[in-house]
C-alpha cells in the first residue's frame, strides 16, 4: 500500500498529505459534529457551549499535529511551545477581533468559538516549520 507506512512497532501508520489542510478538514467536520448535535437537542431546550463546540472541533482536529510531532526529529520541545504560543495568541487576536466587530455576540466563548479554528492550522503549520527546521538543520 502506497499511503501506508511501518512505524517500526508493528503499527501501520498512513502518510500525511498538507497538515494545515488535514486540519481544516477536519476542523470542518468537527464543526459539522456540533452543528448536527445543536440541531438535534435544540427542540428539547438544550444548546452546546460555545466552549464545548470549541473543544469538541479541536478533538476532530488534532490528528495531523500528532502526526507531524511523531515525524520529527527528537528535540521537539521548542516546536511545540511555538506551536502552542501561536495557537494562543491567534485564538485570543481573533475572539477580540471578533468581539470588536460584532459587540452584541461580546461573549467570550463566541471569540473563542471561532479564534480556535482559525488557530489550529496556523498551530499545525508554526509546529511543522519548526519541526523541518530543525531537520534541516
Amino acid at each position: 500500500m502506497a499511503d501506508e507506512q511501518d512505524s517500526g512497532n508493528g503499527s501501520i501508520r498512513r502518510r500525511m498529505g498538507d497538515p494545515v489542510v488535514e486540519t481544516v478538514m477536519l476542523e470542518l467536520v468537527g464543526l459539522a459534529f456540533t452543528g448536527i448535535v445543536a440541531l438535534l437537542a435544540w427542540p428539547f431546550g438544550w444548546l452546546p457551549d460555545p466552549s464545548l463546540a470549541a473543544l469538541v472541533t479541536g478533538m476532530f482536529a488534532v490528528g495531523p499535529a500528532a502526526e507531524v510531532y511523531r515525524a520529527g526529529p527528537p528535540p521537539r520541545r521548542l516546536a511545540v511551545a511555538a506551536a502552542l504560543l501561536a495557537l494562543a495568541t491567534v485564538t485570543l487576536l481573533v475572539a477580540a477581533a471578533v468581539n470588536w466587530a460584532f459587540p452584541a455576540l461580546a461573549d467570550p466563548g463566541v471569540g473563542i468559538l471561532i479564534g480556535y479554528p482559525v488557530a489550529a492550522p496556523v498551530g499545525v503549520a508554526v509546529l511543522a516549520w519548526f519541526l523541518n527546521r530543525a531537520d534541516v538543520a
